[in-house]
């Protein structure tokens, strides 16, 4: 029953900031262990792992994206957010927020993304 709903602009400026939200229900971002995450996907190209924030408020982010990327969260509201700086046109693509957990088996946990927002397409272009 957890959903996740991405919102913030559609349409963004080169060298502007992107800030996007992610609305949880159904589930708190502050439950051990699940890890709330940030992933895109440019036009005709896989899916890339941006970053994530894990229910105790530490942050992971992808090597290439670490300088100009913060994740936020906001407990009250449960919520987090990405913040993406100094946007190119590089960066346009549909962007997904989901929630990264691992299952117990025999030889170890497997993670997986088992709940994913509809993904909310971002376009950078003046």
């Amino acid at each position: 029953q957890v959903q996740l709903q991405e919102s913030g602009p559609g349409l963004v400026k080169p060298s502007q900031t992107l800030s996007l939200t992610c609305t949880v229900s159904g589930g708190s971002i502050t439950t051990n262990y699940y890890y709330w995450t940030w992933i895109r996907q440019p036009p005709g190209k896989g899916l890339e792992w941006m970053g994530a924030i894990g229910y105790d408020g530490s942050t992971d982010y992808s090597p290439s994206l670490k300088s100009r990327t913060s994740i936020s969260r906001d407990t009250s509201k449960n919520q987090f957010t990405l913040q993406l700086r100094s946007v190119t046109p590089g960066d346009t693509g549909v962007y997904y927020c989901a929630r990264r957990t691992a299952t117990a088996e025999a030889s170890g946990p497997r993670i997986v993304y088992d709940y994913w927002g509809q993904g909310t397409q971002v376009t950078v272009s003046s």
